[in-house]
């Protein structure tokens, strides 16, 4: 068949469910939109998931979002340093900045692509007052080494969690770590609400305060003042943002998170069948999870080396998408990208074994709405393109 009569494999597509379409028509003919009981009901069975108390966790709209008063409600002081990896989203190091904050970047693991303890030691300074690890594509960034680095320094620790809500390093949770861990259920994630996230917190007050702070600095939150008891007067504590999640995108997560080991299976499978169809080709393959860790398996990250491969990054891209296979990249090192450059002055250089990463890597689709017959799609174009 001609790929250009095939449908287009969409990358990081979400399965959605009858269950799902179900709850998002319930909450639309309930009349509660917003903010309400679909909301609570979702914190309450995220705590239970992650073995935590439905205090300690708070439902925002975004992972950016999480990040972002999560690093306000640890007190963090403006202009104090807060080190990262140059490999992430850029709202990693934009929600520093937004909490006026000041991005300090080291480099990664070339092996693991995570963020590496031996870099954050060299990158601390006397304004050092934060660690934010990314666990990248839901593999455990190495806690133990990070966390007595922090509580070496008396550093605080916000975890994203956005690729690895599923994952455990020694058989602890991600998130739990860590002063703060922030997940992500953006549409391409491994739990779904469309937009949304979650913050996760040690302290109970720090939690308290990060929900004020995500609704305006109110006291009370849409449902507590329009419910059944009658309304209840709020107050402005604080002067917060609007980050609340809506009813109906909890609508949806509830019954993500009910399949989330399920589909953590499923996902397990493909990536087993690209590691044995992509073992003999001249691409580097995601590493092994290390012992005692829980891989996220969020992201089948290969890596196109031109001079191995015989075809650039951007080229095989190109043949994929020809190929009517949407495909990711996971991602460009933040000093890449010209904004920083010129705030900072960053050139990627500084963090090579994050600019070569960022510069040879493609995320394959993986989602547990493929067919065998769309993995088989995946694992054919790979060998074509490659004339395996």
């Amino acid at each position: 068949m001609n790929p250009s009569e095939l449908p287009f494999l969409v990358f990081g597509a979400p399965q959605i469910g009858e269950a799902e379409i179900a709850e998002v028509e319930a909450c639309m003919r309930s009349g509660w939109l917003g903010t309400g009981p679909r909301v609570a009901q979702f914190e309450r069975n995220f705590a239970t998931f992650r073995s935590v108390q439905a205090s300690q966790v708070a439902a925002v709209n975004s992972c950016t979002a999480a990040l972002h008063v999560s690093m306000l409600a640890a007190e963090i002081e403006p202009g104090s340093e807060v080190i990262t990896t140059p490999l992430t989203f850029c709202a990693t190091v934009n929600a520093i900045l937004h909490a006026g904050l000041t991005p300090v970047l080291a480099d990664i693991d070339p092996l693991t692509q995570n963020i590496n303890p031996v870099a954050i030691e060299a990158a601390i300074t006397p304004r050092t007052r934060a660690i934010l690890p990314v666990h990248f594509a839901g593999r455990p960034c190495d806690m133990d080494r990070i966390m007595a680095i922090a509580d070496s320094h008396k550093l605080a620790v916000i975890e994203d969690c956005a690729h690895a809500v599923e994952a455990h390093f020694h058989g602890k949770p991600l998130g739990t770590f860590g002063d703060f861990g922030c997940f992500s259920f953006y549409v391409t994630k491994n739990v779904v609400t469309g937009e949304g996230g979650m913050i996760l917190g040690r302290s109970e007050a720090q939690v308290a305060r990060a929900r004020i702070l995500a609704l305006h600095g109110m006291s009370k939150d849409a449902w507590h003042r329009f419910g059944d008891q009658g309304y209840k007067h709020y107050q402005v504590v604080e002067c917060g943002f609007k980050y609340n999640m809506m009813d109906v995108q909890a609508a949806i997560g509830l019954h993500q998170l009910a399949r989330v080991e399920q589909n953590w299976h499923c996902r397990a499978e493909i990536w087993r069948r690209y590691d044995e169809a992509f073992a003999g080709l001249p691409i580097s393959l995601p590493a092994a999870a290390a012992s005692d860790t829980r891989h996220g398996l969020h992201l089948y990250t290969v890596m196109i080396d031109a001079q191995r491969c015989g075809i650039t990054r951007d080229d095989f891209l190109d043949r994929m998408n020809a190929m009517r296979i949407g495909t990711g990249v996971h991602y460009l090192s933040i000093p890449e990208h010209p904004y920083y450059q010129r705030r900072f002055g960053w050139t990627p250089e500084q963090w090579p074994y994050a600019m070569r990463v960022g510069r040879e890597t493609v995320s394959l689709p993986l989602s547990p709405a493929m067919s065998d017959d769309d993995v088989q799609r995946v694992i054919d174009a790979v060998h074509f393109i490659l004339g395996a």
